[in-house]
């Protein structure tokens, strides 16, 4: 699975060639749709949609081209996994946060599970790699934050502002996060 900005040029990309597989570097291209996905937004809203799949010319493997706005494996989009993260960043509990988004205890308490110290590491190092590609002083005075979590979400948020003003595009930030983390805002269940 990769993760695409969702806009036109993405299936302009594919159908030119210019997005590589990511396992041999091959172009992909058009493999017809996967299924289609329903996922929650903010609120009551649903976002109902069929992502496109493409075949490696190469290695001949098929990967499903998941817009950034949705995350790898959940039924709801960044938008609503990464305010139900910035609120436990704040301090919330995972009882408050799922009041206040009307989503179940168990999932936000799988939400906030799926963000151990390790992940939020991760998350760490991404930001800081997009804001310095992006505008290193992003990383000079961020708002602190009593936690590697929230220092994680305000510097990707950073990240995400200054892309947008970069490339002048009118993605929404949690989009932009979705593409920097590719997808994994939480980190990928343990397989066993």
């Amino acid at each position: 699975m990769m993760i695409v900005d969702g806009r036109g040029q993405t299936e302009t990309a594919l159908l030119a060639g210019e997005i590589l597989c990511p396992d041999c570097s091959s172009p992909l291209r058009p493999h017809g749709q996967a299924r289609t996905r329903t996922v929650r937004g903010p609120g009551d809203t649903r976002l109902t949609m069929r992502p496109r799949r493409a075949r490696c010319t190469g290695c001949r493997r098929t990967q499903i081209l998941l817009p950034a706005a949705l995350s790898v494996r959940r039924a709801d989009t960044v938008e609503v996994i990464g305010t139900a993260l910035a609120a436990k960043a704040a301090g919330s509990g995972y009882r408050t946060i799922a009041a206040h988004m009307g989503r179940p205890l168990s999932t936000v308490r799988r939400w906030l599970r799926r963000v151990p110290e390790t992940h939020a590491h991760w998350l760490y190092e991404q930001a800081v790699q997009h804001a310095f590609r992006l505008n290193p002083d992003t990383l000079a005075r961020p708002k602190p934050w009593p936690s590697l979590l929230g220092w994680s979400l305000n510097i990707l948020a950073g990240a995400a502002l200054a892309y947008r003003h970069r490339v002048d595009v009118d993605l929404p930030p949690w989009t932009l996060i979705g593409l920097f983390t590719q997808g994994n805002l939480l980190s990928p269940p343990l397989r066993t």
